[in-house]
């Protein structure tokens, strides 16, 4: 079988990712630096190497001695309001980070690189929802931006460098092992706060909307862009739209308890509403949503009880 190599393997997607490879027979490597991955993540069949992705050299010693045939990119600056805050970080981890990798996949003739993009983020505020591949691009991020200067890249490299790509633009992904402290996960969020009695937070009215796909879904959708021949980019949602307010009832009801909100006032920038249409990946890779939110809900309070 292959050898892949994650970036990002300890993080919350990757890590389910190199769960299921090493299940299917593949060879696996990961890269983290650990800023927000951890090691407990880590399957113990894969070859681990702690580092950065904006450290050329590092990178290029583990290609030197891995010889990984497939590059599967998840390592990246995930946190939309630290690109707002911090665009000069943004793309010194997103853009000339994973410029680093591609580089290095044209000079080791890497086989497949595939990134892990993302739908709302790229196409901003649409009134076409559930959104298709082929919209026209309006990220209000620099988070966004950097998603998709990285197509950009990879249609390049797939152009003049015969590297073939696959973007999956993914949705809001949740699930086991989503890290609560922070801004990127809103599922693990509330959990945490609501396992800890503190009151849950609501950016303005609650009414914006985002597509919730659940982390072992998006895995599944890593295996068959692997197995796939096609190049290019492709929607990994659900096409359901819920609010904040609607998952935060559907996170009480599973739980059984009440729970304290407080509305905040909205934040600067962000995206009022995001839906993802996963036609074109469901004809391309016969790829689609298995999990409902209420289930993946269910699930994610399983792990998080047990943990």
């Amino acid at each position: 079988m292959e050898k892949i190599l994650i970036t990002g393997g300890a993080g919350f997607i990757g890590s389910h990712i190199s769960d299921l490879l090493i299940k299917e027979g593949y060879k696996v490597v990961i890269i983290d630096n650990l800023s927000t991955g951890k090691k407990e993540n880590i399957n113990s069949q894969a070859n681990f190497y702690e580092g950065d992705i904006c450290d050329y050299d590092f990178l290029e010693k583990v290609f030197e001695k891995e010889k990984p045939e497939i590059i599967d990119h998840h390592a990246a600056q995930i946190n939309v309001r630290t690109s707002l805050e911090n665009p000069q970080l943004d793309a010194q981890i997103n853009i000339k980070g994973s410029l680093n990798l591609l580089e290095l996949s044209k000079k080791y003739q890497i086989n497949k690189f595939i990134f892990a993009s993302s739908g709302g983020a790229i196409y901003g505020d649409t009134d076409e929802r559930p959104t298709p591949e082929d919209h026209t691009p309006r990220p209000i991020s620099p988070y966004g931006i950097a998603k998709l200067a990285l197509e950009h890249y990879l249609h390049y490299y797939n152009i003049v460098w015969g590297l073939p790509y696959i973007a999956l633009r993914y949705s809001n992904v949740y699930g086991p092992r989503q890290n609560p402290h922070g801004e990127a996960g809103v599922v693990s969020i509330f959990l945490e706060r609501i396992r800890e009695k503190k009151i849950c937070y609501i950016n303005g009215t609650g009414k914006q909307t985002r597509d919730y796909v659940f982390v072992k879904d998006v895995a599944q959708a890593n295996l068959k862009a692997i197995k796939s021949n096609f190049v290019g980019k492709l929607n990994v949602g659900t096409s359901q739209e819920t609010d904040v307010n609607t998952l935060l009832k559907t996170i009480v009801s599973n739980l059984n308890t009440k729970v304290q909100t407080k509305n905040l006032k909205g934040v600067k920038g962000e995206q009022q509403t995001s839906c993802l249409n996963f036609i074109k990946i469901q004809k391309k890779l016969n790829w689609s949503p298995k999990i409902d939110i209420y289930n993946g809900i269910k699930k994610t309070i399983e792990f998080f009880e047990v943990e």
